[in-house]
């Protein structure tokens, strides 16, 4: 099951002004950006966060899962707590880096 735009919008809702927030659809799932790095992954109406160790403290209790087959484990962000969910994009924006410009074809 593909994650809803619905769902997707109340993601970004629950993290505004956290940053600048655009999404991205990508194989019928989505990645959040804030300030143009990938913070979250959506994946079938379930937020991920990847597992960093300057995250792992505050995510300790947090449910563990795989976003789709063969990810690495992510840690599950309960994305309907709006402050923590701000408090852990605040954490992974300054670790995170910019994604490498792809190479246009000749």
């Amino acid at each position: 099951m593909a994650s809803t735009p619905d769902f997707i919008e109340y993601v970004c809702e629950q993290i505004a002004g956290a940053g600048e927030i655009r999404h991205k659809k990508m194989f019928g799932e989505y990645m959040v950006y804030i300030d143009d790095k990938p913070i979250l992954l959506v994946c079938d109406n379930t937020v991920y966060v990847k597992q960093r160790d300057c995250v792992s403290q505050k995510m300790e209790n947090a449910a563990i899962g795989t976003p789709y087959p063969g990810a690495k484990p992510h840690y599950i962000l309960d994305i309907d707590d709006a402050e923590f969910s701000k408090k852990i994009v605040h954490i992974l924006e300054p670790v995170t880096p910019l994604p490498k410009p792809r190479k246009k074809k000749a």
